[in-house]
């Protein structure tokens, strides 16, 4: 941890009290970081535990990360302890997975195993396409190229102004950027290569932007990038070692963490006659006891869901994004989720296991199409920890999580524990743990299973109040990506400001460490687009009379 010079000091100027909605990744890493400037931190989250989808549940010995289970974009991660003075290594044992993942199509008996290092994936795309490692080696390259300008130009920037854009690594490749903007994902894929399944294998990581392959940019192929070229990483113990680690990082600032925290209402008062924007004075919340408790605060950081914030905890003056605005765009996929406890090995699977339909056009206009139904079969995706990590199982059994992206609809139900869910999720997971017991050829895996929990579209709202049930966000469709994207500071209440996968620079844990990093740069009304040098050195605080004249 940094040394902090006195508060109020010259070195650090003003100290803010805020007050951080939501104890997710986003929450957790806004407070320690805005700690680690100086200000007076308090976290409110409503569920009994940090960590938000990022969450841990155990049941009989196992122990399952509930929501995100890809480590990707390490030097973000890496990055974003180095601001506080430490490092993912010190933080996480990780690993590295080889193969990375393995890919099961409809129609095919034998999986791919793709494999972690770039040369050995060449030489897998050759076997299957002969001349289709060529093809794969100018893809990489490009993805590569392309994900170092977002890091370096798009990712962390604020989109206050758009001057640092007018620099000539960005102007001289506006051609290349453009055509990147406005050709689809799978277009590019296709024309890459033309075997279906190495198709997919470019155009699935669509699905950790919460959209389609058919409808995201192909600006996004430099997720290709992570996986292909970087490897998939593994943090031992689990994901939730990571919420730990960023916990961990808040607390030994002093950050307050109240959980069982329900923020009913961001309270605000009126402009007067020097501005006419209203100002944030604090937060009413509700105690897990049922106490009802207002705590003063000049700034607010509502790292929740956006939707929730702002036509929920706001009164309609106060409202940047109200309900009108929401009408018009596109949320991510909800999601079926499974933990499952298996008596037994799986060798089947892998840690990363993929099942692509063949006609995955038609899947995923069900789930993102005007009239949603429910794929079936589904493209789909099971995770087994158990096979790198021995401490999420009790010897003898594996850890089993499924993810089954749906339309993000609540009405599709929410999940239980050992089958009391709503009907039709009970049924769905039925269909799918029989889908997976078919294309891996595991005929016993119903059998097998000693614990079973469901979750669904209903859940999320329940849980997170997720918009529309969605379990990642926003889309990232072209005009909900970058500066399209919701923003990250009120344009209706001074000292209101967002962080997370609602808002810049978008969904996924990487994303939601810059989106805490973006609100350090915004107050101190940084406009530059890079990362900030590390350690972060506290500075100070943007004098009062200066909030929200930052260039929106």
């Amino acid at each position: 941890m940094n040394s902090h010079a006195p508060l109020n000091s010259p070195v650090n100027g003003p100290r803010r009290k805020v007050i951080v909605i939501g104890g997710g990744i986003a929450g957790l890493a806004s407070a320690a970081l805005l700690a680690e400037e100086g200000h007076e931190v308090t976290v409110l989250e409503k569920q009994a535990a940090t960590g938000g989808r990022a969450g841990l549940w155990e049941q009989d010995g196992f122990r399952f990360d509930t929501g995100p289970s890809w480590y990707l974009m390490p030097e973000v991660i890496d990055h974003f302890f180095k601001l506080l003075g430490t490092s993912a290594t010190a933080q996480l044992d990780l690993v590295k997975l080889d193969p990375g993942y393995r890919v099961y199509s409809e129609g095919h008996t034998q999986p791919i195993n793709v494999p972690a290092e770039r040369a050995d994936v060449v030489k897998l795309f050759n076997d299957i396409e002969p001349g289709a490692g060529e093809a794969l080696e100018k893809y990489l390259d490009s993805a590569g190229e392309t994900y170092t300008m977002a890091t370096r130009r798009f990712l962390y920037t604020t989109f206050q102004s758009f001057l640092p854009f007018l620099r000539p690594d960005v102007l001289s490749r506006v051609p290349k950027l453009v055509r990147l903007l406005l050709q689809p994902l799978s277009r590019l894929a296709a024309a890459t290569v033309t075997d279906n399944r190495l198709r997919q294998i470019l155009g699935y990581p669509a699905v950790f932007l919460g959209t389609s392959p058919f409808e995201a940019p192909s600006m996004y192929h430099l997720m290709s990038h992570l996986d292909l070229d970087d490897g998939v990483l593994y943090p031992m113990g689990g994901f939730t070692r990571l919420t730990e680690a960023i916990h961990s990082q808040a607390r030994s600032r002093n950050v307050e963490i109240i959980t069982g925290a329900r923020v009913e209402q961001i309270l605000t008062l009126p402009g007067d006659g020097r501005s006419q924007k209203a100002r944030v004075t604090g937060v009413r919340w509700v105690a897990a006891d049922g106490a009802v408790h207002t705590t003063a605060a000049d700034t607010v950081i509502a790292a929740n869901d956006l939707h929730h914030a702002e036509t929920q905890l706001l009164q309609p003056a106060d409202q940047t994004y109200p309900e009108k605005y929401w009408s018009s765009r596109t949320a991510g996929p909800s999601a079926l989720l499974l933990y499952l406890g298996v008596k037994g090995g799986l060798p089947e699977l892998e840690h990363h296991t993929l099942l692509f339909t063949a006609d995955w056009e038609d899947n995923f206009s069900r789930i993102f199409g005007k009239t949603t139904s429910v794929p079936t079969p589904a493209s789909l995706y099971v995770c087994r920890p158990s096979a790198t990590d021995p401490g999420v199982a009790p010897e003898g059994h594996e850890n089993v999580f499924v993810l089954v992206p749906l339309p993000a609809d609540p009405g599709l139900g929410a999940g239980g524990i050992d089958g009391a869910g709503d009907p039709g999720i009970e049924s769905l997971a039925d269909t799918v743990i029989d889908q997976i017991s078919k294309w891996a050829d595991i005929p016993d895996l119903a059998d097998r299973i000693v614990v079973r929990r469901t979750y669904g579209p209903q859940d999320f709202v329940g849980d997170f109040n997720a918009w529309q049930g969605t379990s990642l966000g926003p889309a990232h469709v072209l005009r909900q990506s970058a500066f399209f994207r919701g923003r990250n500071k009120s344009r209706k209440v001074e000292g209101l400001y967002y962080a997370g996968s609602s808002t810049i620079p978008g969904i996924g844990i990487p994303m939601c460490l810059i989106s805490a990093e973006l609100l350090i740069k915004r107050l101190r009304s940084d406009t530059s687009t890079g990362p900030l040098a590390e350690p972060l050195v506290a500075r100070a605080a943007v004098p009062e009379a200066a909030v929200g004249k930052d260039g929106q």
